[in-house]
């Protein structure tokens, strides 16, 4: 498949700046991808297309402050810094996404907070935009987190349109985030309010948990026409015995399985063994990259948003659902006015 293949006209209007005032009150799509049908419902329908027993899997990541802004030393340049991950507890060592880039180098300090108490210096180049920092910070670990966090604000995507505010701290999370290391929150799982998880346990709708610790790929488009050749970043992710279990035995008894989010899919997708559908337990990385054609072995159903152009999430959807009835589905949202991007309305790919 081809790059210009998932181009398409996104208004910017047509991105959800906000949530819908409840979780569970937005607008829900329903393609049926054996016959290409659409439904237009809401997510409080969701439960409509499940059965005792079926099984739900989300992704447990949860989203850290990641954007921080600081001054360079000197000219007193504004910098924003995007933490990545923690490459070195002892040593308050952090890969990070400068910008502007090109202001920083080797050796350059970096101060933080109103009064550029907290300082960090430039070690290392990794990519364009890509740094090492070492925090000069004179305490314990969970001193140094505290404050590191402290200092920054949710990582909802600049696409979104709009400066990010205090409230996104609970917005940009899902309701069963228990494992940090995030810097762009599943947006599937952001739906399910308590009420919903209350109907789903009414209902017998079993649950499970992948951690996947999605990165910067989330952000990103593809940059290559030949989607063959494009690369993503690996994230990091696992899955425990326990979530092995139940969806092997899922497989195993005929019950749906429900992908919630493309970074649970890809999660499953990493951890599949053989050819029936089975996973096992995993510690690691991944950067598999899923677009069409691709044969799905573990979920018979997908929960997602709609997603910007040439994204790896619309790709993943489409080779899911099937190119011409996701893109099709995509044309409808558009006329119909469905929110796109992390906060909008949702996707659920069934048959």
């Amino acid at each position: 498949m081809k790059l210009s293949q998932f181009k398409f006209n996104l208004p910017q209007e047509k991105i959800a700046q906000y949530p819908a005032l409840n979780r569970d009150t937005c607008r829900l799509m329903v393609l049926h991808r054996s016959t290409g049908d659409v439904e237009h419902k809401d997510f409080v329908n969701l439960l409509d297309y499940f059965n005792e027993h079926d099984l739900f899997v989300f992704n447990n990541t949860r989203v850290f402050p990641a954007r921080l802004f600081a001054n360079k030393e000197k000219t007193g340049a504004l910098i924003e810094v995007f933490l990545l991950r923690e490459l070195n507890a002892e040593f308050f060592l952090w890969d990070v996404i400068v910008d502007p880039a090109r202001k920083i180098r080797i050796g350059n300090k970096l101060f933080f907070g109103e009064d550029g108490s907290v300082v960090a210096e430039v070690i290392d180049n990794t990519t364009n935009r890509g740094r090492t920092l070492r925090f000069l910070f004179d305490g314990d670990h969970e001193e140094f987190k505290q404050m590191l966090y402290g200092l920054g604000e949710a990582p909802v995507p600049r696409y979104v349109g709009r400066p990010t505010e205090a409230e996104d701290a609970d917005r940009y999370q899902t309701l069963f985030a228990t494992e940090e290391g995030a810097v762009c929150a599943p947006s599937a799982g952001l739906h399910f309010s308590k009420q919903m998880l209350t109907r789903m346990d009414i209902k017998g709708v079993d649950t499970a948990f992948v951690t996947f610790h999605n990165g910067l790929n989330q952000f990103q488009s593809a940059d290559v026409e030949d989607l063959s050749k494009n690369k993503i970043d690996s994230e990091q992710m696992s899955i425990s015995t326990a979530t092995v279990n139940r969806v092997n035995e899922a497989r195993d008894k005929g019950q749906h399985i429900l992908s919630i989010g493309t970074s649970t899919m890809r999660a499953l997708e990493t951890a599949v063994v053989g050819t029936f559908g089975r996973i096992k337990e995993y510690e690691g990385w991944t950067n598999k990259f899923i677009y069409p054609p691709y044969d799905f072995r573990v979920a018979d159903s997908l929960l997602v948003n709609f997603h910007l152009p040439v994204t790896p999430q619309i790709m993943l959807s489409a080779a899911f659902g099937g190119y011409e009835q996701t893109m099709n589905a995509y044309e409808i949202a558009l006329k119909e006015d469905y929110q796109f991007g992390p906060f909008g309305d949702a996707l659920l790919i069934v048959d």
